[in-house]
């Protein structure tokens, strides 16, 4: 049982003349609660950004571009990637607006809503990331194939395609398990603060 578990309990034990804790005392702990889950999801973001992206010094990107010349899609890896850091920097930023704004709030009703607001926007973080890795193989799967159309039967088309979507949903399941492990229980923390400050505020 957490501290605002506690104020919860004395709070609906004890008689409201008499009662230690207010219910302005159950909001406050309950916005700081979220304002520090905010936070960490900030700093995970971070952190995961800059752990995925120090794996290129250990991975030969001039070969992967070769590979990516041959196939013709030079151009198309690099306006997406292009894209995609615009995107995740734009997400990261409204992580950190997520943590300012939840700060500051004096407002049981405005801070429900940012709570609101943050999850939905953990929620499309992680689908882009997902999306994106989808994009990417199976653009890479597509040109490959009809990159050798004439060097494979059907067949082996069929397999190409069955191992691909294989491969697929076996990488996202484990980026989603990946996800639910950093976010998940930030996520559900912030949900539970949301459903304590619902009460409170059905109870003003």
């Amino acid at each position: 049982m957490d501290v605002l578990d506690n104020y919860k309990k004395a709070w609906g034990n004890q008689a409201s003349e008499n009662s230690q804790f207010s219910t302005l005392e159950i909001y406050k702990m309950a916005h700081s609660k979220s304002s520090s889950i905010v936070k960490w999801i900030f700093i995970i973001g971070i952190l995961e950004f800059v752990i995925l992206n120090s794996l290129y010094f250990f991975i030969d990107t001039d070969k992967a571009m070769l590979e990516y010349e041959k196939l013709g899609l030079e151009n198309f890896i690099y306006y997406s990637q292009i894209a995609a850091y615009v995107i995740l920097f734009y997400f990261l930023w409204m992580f950190y607006q997520n943590y300012k704004r939840i700060s500051t709030i004096d407002s049981t009703k405005i801070l429900m809503k940012k709570i609101i607001k943050t999850r939905k926007t953990v929620r499309n973080y992680v689908l882009f990331n997902l999306g994106y890795l989808a994009l990417i193989m199976i653009v890479v799967t597509a040109t490959t194939i009809n990159t050798n159309i004439d060097e494979l039967n059907n067949k082996q088309i069929f397999l190409v395609i069955i191992a691909t979507l294989i491969a697929t949903l076996l990488i996202l399941g484990i980026l989603w398990l990946f996800y639910q492990l950093l976010y998940g229980i930030l996520l559900r923390k912030l949900n539970r603060n949301y459903k304590e400050l619902a009460k409170l505020d059905d109870a003003n």
